[in-house]
């Protein structure tokens, strides 16, 4: 749903130049046997030219070219919903990009994902869910051990904790189980309300909109919310669309920014939505590179997930080791 995102730099003001005589008239030394030529007095003292342009005066009859109006919080929702559908009709098959089999694989996983990839993650899940499958052998695990097998994903200490943490908390609160309340999920370890709603929407169906750093990016340049806190954002972007849509706008969100939308270099003319988006051009618009910018099957190259869903388009993602 990082970020950050890019804006081009304010021009410098250009200086004028102050203005001097052209040119002094000479004096006579004495001696010279010269006269002097006495100074002539100005008859009238010369005027700096203007350095501003006259402006020019409409034609007779023409009609002042009218401002245009900031978008209303109506029409903004119309583009919003529209946007949506839009993506859905590019993006059929978006998808959490996390391999996982149950609620604890898909918990562990997404905590994971923080400051690294899917890719990455998805290519260290299979040797750690080998080792401990179940909440009770994480909470058991030495914790040195669990550190080399997620070291990969970055931060491994700080992980490591977190997962042995939550793992000990569904051991001992929870009879083992994940639970199906974001309530009870923001209380575990490492657990906030985008974690959460990542396992609300996909492990139990429950409708949840994940802000991530692609979804809180992308809103924003669609002029949906100006908010940078992730709560405020969830919320603005909640009240424009139907609690159905959540969880598959938060999944064509998430594609279109990792594919198109870009964080420093977006693809905008290659994007199937750019009339629609109020910040087209922060990127490349012409379509001949823009393309070379696009990514995963967009791209024509493997996704993230090494087993997809069998209606994703593009081939698997490499194994660790093997890309």
């Amino acid at each position: 749903m990082g970020s950050k995102s890019g804006t081009g730099s304010a021009k410098g003001r250009e200086l004028e130049a102050e203005m001097t005589p052209e040119s002094e008239e000479s004096e006579v030394k004495p001696g010279s046997g010269a006269k002097a030529t006495p100074k002539s007095k100005p008859t009238s003292k010369a005027k700096p030219k203007s350095t501003l342009k006259a402006k020019s005066k409409p034609a007779p009859g023409a009609k002042p070219k009218p401002k245009a109006k900031p978008e209303s919080h109506l029409a903004m929702v119309r583009r919003a919903r529209r946007i949506n559908r839009e993506l859905a009709e590019v993006y059929p098959y978006a998808h959490p990009e996390l391999d996982f089999r149950n609620a604890f694989e898909l918990l562990v996983a997404t905590v994971l994902s923080a400051q690294t990839t899917d890719l990455r993650v998805n290519q260290t899940t299979p040797a750690l869910f080998a080792a401990y499958p179940t909440p009770e052998d994480m909470a058991a695990a030495v914790p040195e051990e669990m550190e080399e097998i997620i070291r990969p994903t970055g931060f491994f200490r700080a992980k490591t904790k977190a997962l042995m943490g939550l793992s000990t908390a569904l051991r001992d609160n929870f009879d083992g189980e994940v639970p199906g309340r974001l309530e009870d999920l923001v209380t575990l370890p490492g657990v906030g309300r985008k974690t959460a709603n990542v396992v609300l929407g996909n492990a139990f169906g429950v409708p949840g909109i994940t802000v991530d750093t692609h979804f809180g990016r992308l809103v924003r340049r669609w002029k949906w919310t100006d908010q940078e806190d992730p709560v405020k954002v969830e919320a603005d972007v909640a009240a424009i669309f139907p609690k159905s849509e959540w969880t598959m706008l938060s999944h064509r969100v998430v594609f279109h920014g990792r594919r198109i939308c870009h964080a420093r270099k977006p693809a905008c003319g290659a994007c199937p939505i750019a009339p629609l988006c109020p910040s087209y051009g922060e990127g490349e618009t012409d379509p001949e590179k823009a393309r070379k910018l696009l990514k995963y099957e967009m791209g024509g190259r493997p996704g993230q997930r090494l087993s997809p869903p069998p209606d994703y388009p593009g081939a698997p993602a490499p194994a660790l080791g093997a890309e």
